[in-house]
């Protein structure tokens, strides 16, 4: 199975497509594919790369990817056994190439303007847990009338974007196994020094092309992006008080800790200290 492009199974005539991952985590390769994706996180929690952000997700949330948005969850397996989500995928012509075009489903406006950068719903979370939850008892044509109802309580409901810049251009195969592998390499190494030729070489490609590959798809910088993963890494240590902010930046793959409190400033508007107690 391709990886970037991602192709979604489908084994019947359906505009609507549904999907359980369950297991100790979920599919953990960068991919794409051109469905929108709705998912509610019934158990789980880790990481979410999608764009150019880094965000951290948990059980209860609702999230929406945008089509063909490069995205990839890291289930974080230290403290949570099983992972669990619950998806629906669909396209805006799914149902035809007007259909959510006609004045019927100007309600639903919201939902496609944001979709583009992807966003997690904020509130509401409760009764949109509940639909996804009555989806797994429903038939095809029950599920789309639940799918309808999602979107329309999304499209009403208070949001936050996910993400900043948009890759307008689909991967290839060779580019995707590419990317596939570069954030394989850093998810697997965050926590260890990372010198630009081992990433790069990782690409097969030399320094100088890397960082011009990267930030073309990305918006920013191969550093910029490994600091954004480890501060936020180290966010979710600091909720441990059990640990020293010495040992939080040792273990976020900061190693000096000058450094550590000034990338975490600079990313978060606070102290490491500050953000400990305002949590």
């Amino acid at each position: 199975m391709k990886v970037l492009p991602f192709e979604i199974p489908k084994t019947k005539n359906l505009g609507l497509i549904y999907q359980e991952d369950r297991g100790a985590f979920f599919y953990d390769k960068l991919h794409q594919h051109e469905e929108i994706q709705l998912c509610y996180i019934v158990k789980g929690e880790g990481t979410l790369i999608i764009g150019d952000t880094i965000n951290e997700y948990q059980f209860n949330d609702i999230i929406v990817i945008g089509g063909n948005q490069a995205h990839v969850f890291k289930s974080d397996t230290s403290s949570i056994k099983e992972s669990f989500m619950i998806s629906l995928f669909f396209t805006k012509q799914s149902f035809g190439e007007s259909f959510f075009e006609l004045d019927d489903f100007k309600e639903l406006n919201p939902f496609f303007n944001n979709v583009k950068n992807s966003f997690r719903v904020l509130n509401n979370k409760k009764k949109l847990g509940d639909f996804f939850l009555k989806l797994k008892k429903s038939r095809d044509l029950g599920k789309f009338i639940v799918f309808i109802k999602i979107l329309r309580l999304i499209s009403g409901s208070e949001i936050k974007a996910l993400s900043s810049f948009i890759y307008e251009k689909k991967y290839t195969d060779n580019e995707g196994r590419r990317m596939r592998d570069i954030m394989d390499y850093t998810l697997s190494n965050f926590t260890n020094k990372i010198e630009l030729h081992d990433v790069a070489d990782v690409a097969n490609m030399t320094s100088n092309a890397f960082c011009r590959y990267f930030k073309q798809r990305t918006n920013k910088t191969y550093f910029t992006f490994l600091n954004e993963l480890r501060v936020e890494k180290a966010c979710k240590l600091l909720l441990n008080k059990d640990y020293s902010i010495i040992e939080v930046s040792e273990k976020s793959g900061f190693k000096n800790i000058s450094n550590f409190n000034r990338k975490f400033k600079e990313l978060k508007n606070k102290t490491p200290s500050a953000y400990r107690l305002s949590c």
